[in-house]
C-alpha cells in the first residue's frame, strides 16, 4: 500500500470511491469535472516553487500495488479562505441577567464567522469499506503529516480538519433540517453537492448573519452539534491521538466538529526523524514504521516492518522499491503507533 499524488488515470477509481461515500463528504463529490479539476490543481501545486502557503490543493491517493487500484483518498489545502470565504459556526455562550427578577440565564449561541481563514486544512479522507483493516486508515491519514513535515514552507502553522457531521443512513441531517434548510430551501444532499463544487458564494448570500440561539432548535438538532458521522468516528479518534482538539467550531451545514492543532505539535511531525535506508531481510524484533521519501512531485509514503540501527533504518528491498528510492537514500520515518517515545528516543535506550 503506497500513498502518492493523484493522477488523471485515477479518475475512474476515485469516482467509484466518491459514489460509495454518500452525502456529507463535501470534498469528495461524485462529479467527474470537479474531481478532474482537483487532480489538475494538485498537479499544478506540486509543480510550483512555493515559499509561503497560498490556496494550493494537494490531492493524494492510497494505491494497492498488487491490485493496481486506488482504494483511498486524502488531501491538504495550504490555506483556506483566501479565494472563497471559509465559514464556520462558533459555539459560544451569552449571559442575560435581571437582578430585579432574580433571573440568571446563559444560552448557547452559534455565531457565523471566518476565524479559520489562512489555516491549513486536511480533507477528503475516505477509505474503501473493504480495506479498512490493518494499517490502511492510519497510513492514509498520517501520511499527510509527513508531507507537512517535509515541506513546511507550503503550509500554515495551524492545521484544521472539518469532520463529517451526523446524518442517518438515508442522508437525513437533523442539524440541516432545523437550520440550513430554512434558509437554502433545498435538501441536505443537494446543498452538500453544491458546496462540493467549490464555491461558497451562495453561503454568504443566504446564511443568517445573526447569532442562532441553540435553545430554539429542536432537540434532535441540538443533540448532533459537534457529533460526527458513525463512519467518521475512527478518523476523529486518530486525530485526537495526534493532538487535534475541538475548540467549539462546527460545520454550518451538518454541525460536525472542526478540530485543530499547531503543525509542529502533531505527534507524527514531532516524533519523525531523517534516517538512511538500508535493505535487509528482517526477522525477530521489528516495528511498523511509516516512511516518506521526502519528495514533492514524486512523493511516496508507505508502512514497512522495520528495524532502526543507529542512524539507519533497515526495511525490505520491496519497500525501498515502492518508495522509488535506493539503499543509502534518506527518508523521514516515524513509528506508526504512539509508543510514547520517538524513533530517536528508542535508539538511545
Amino acid at each position: 500500500m503506497v500513498i502518492r499524488p493523484a493522477q488523471s488515470t485515477d479518475l475512474e477509481d476515485i469516482l467509484e470511491l466518491a459514489a460509495s461515500a454518500g452525502t456529507g463528504l463535501t470534498t469528495l463529490p461524485n462529479n467527474p469535472e470537479t474531481i478532474s479539476k482537483k487532480i489538475e490543481n494538485s498537479r499544478k501545486a506540486l509543480a510550483q516553487d512555493v515559499k509561503q502557503p497560498g490556496s494550493d490543493y494537494y490531492f493524494f491517493v492510497l494505491e494497492d500495488l498488487e491490485e493496481r487500484k486506488v482504494i483511498g483518498t486524502s488531501a491538504l489545502v495550504s490555506a483556506v479562505g483566501l479565494d472563497d470565504a471559509f465559514f464556520s459556526y462558533k459555539l459560544g455562550t451569552q449571559v442575560s441577567v435581571s437582578p430585579e427578577l432574580g433571573v440568571y440565564n446563559h444560552h448557547k449561541i452559534l455565531t457565523l464567522g471566518n476565524d479559520y481563514t489562512g489555516a491549513t486544512e486536511i480533507a477528503t479522507l475516505f477509505l474503501a469499506e473493504g480495506h479498512r483493516g490493518g494499517h490502511n486508515g492510519h497510513l492514509l491519514s498520517k501520511s499527510r503529516f509527513l508531507f507537512l513535515a517535509d515541506h513546511p514552507e507550503r503550509f500554515s502553522d495551524k492545521v484544521i480538519a472539518e469532520m463529517r457531521g451526523y446524518s442517518d443512513d438515508n442522508g437525513y441531517s437533523p442539524f440541516w433540517e432545523a437550520l440550513g434548510k430554512r434558509f437554502f430551501k433545498m435538501d441536505f444532499a443537494k446543498a452538500d453537492a453544491v458546496r462540493g463544487l467549490g464555491s461558497t458564494t451562495f453561503i454568504s448570500e443566504l446564511m443568517p448573519k445573526y447569532p442562532i440561539y441553540v435553545d430554539m432548535l429542536p432537540e434532535e438538532a441540538r443533540a448532533v452539534i459537534g457529533r460526527v458521522h458513525p463512519d467518521t468516528a475512527p478518523a476523529l479518534s486518530l486525530l485526537k491521538k495526534e493532538g487535534f482538539t475541538h475548540q467549539n467550531y462546527v460545520d454550518i451545514f451538518d454541525g460536525g466538529p472542526t478540530v485543530e492543532v499547531q503543525r509542529n505539535a502533531i505527534r507524527t511531525v514531532a516524533h519523525s526523524h531523517i534516517v538512511e535506508l538500508v535493505a535487509g531481510e528482517l526477522s525477530g524484533n521489528t516495528l511498523p514504521i511509516m516512511i516518506s521519501n521526502r519528495k514533492l512531485r514524486d512523493y511516496r509514503c508507505t508502512v514497512a516492518q522495520s528495524r532502526l540501527e543507529g542512524e539507519q533504518l533497515m526495511i525490505p528491498q520491496s519497500s525501498i522499491d515502492a518508495l522509488g528510492l535506493s539503499a543509502g537514500d534518506t527518508v523521514r520515518a516515524v513509528e506508526l503507533f504512539d509508543k510514547r517515545r520517538s524513533l530517536r528516543s528508542k535508539k538511545t535506550q
